[in-house]
């Protein structure tokens, strides 16, 4: 499987921007995705996950009412809106995917394959 993030790119605080990770070379649908982030000198840390079918998403605390995880599986990608951008979401933005309910989505070990990711700074 190839996951590949776009959508990235600089913003004012108070912005939005909307990434897309495109998912390839996986026919498999029972498959959950991620998105991660990783600031410069920080750990990765979870940002927000889809089921496959899409009823059930999770989010980290300091997103959760600014950013919105979506899928369109007829185009085989996955959505972050991101809106009312702060400095503090400048970072690398990751998709993830795998196979199986994530017994803790935002636990990078149990992610199985990776993007490249997608670069997000927010001005102040």
């Amino acid at each position: 499987a190839q996951l590949a993030e776009s959508g990235g790119g600089s913003v004012q605080a108070g912005g939005s921007l909307r990434l897309s990770c495109a998912v390839s070379g996986w026919a498999e649908t029972s498959k959950y995705i991620s998105w991660f982030r990783q600031a410069l000198g920080k750990e990765r840390e979870g940002v927000a996950c889809i089921s496959p079918d899409g009823s059930t998403t999770y989010y980290a605390d300091s997103v959760k009412g600014r950013f919105t995880i979506s899928q369109d599986n007829a185009k085989k990608t996955v959505y972050l809106q991101m809106n009312s951008l702060k400095p503090g979401d400048t970072a690398m933005y990751y998709c993830a995917a795998r196979l199986g309910t994530p017994y803790l989505w935002s636990l990078t070990r149990i992610w199985e394959y990776w993007g490249q990711g997608t670069q997000v700074t927010v001005s102040s």
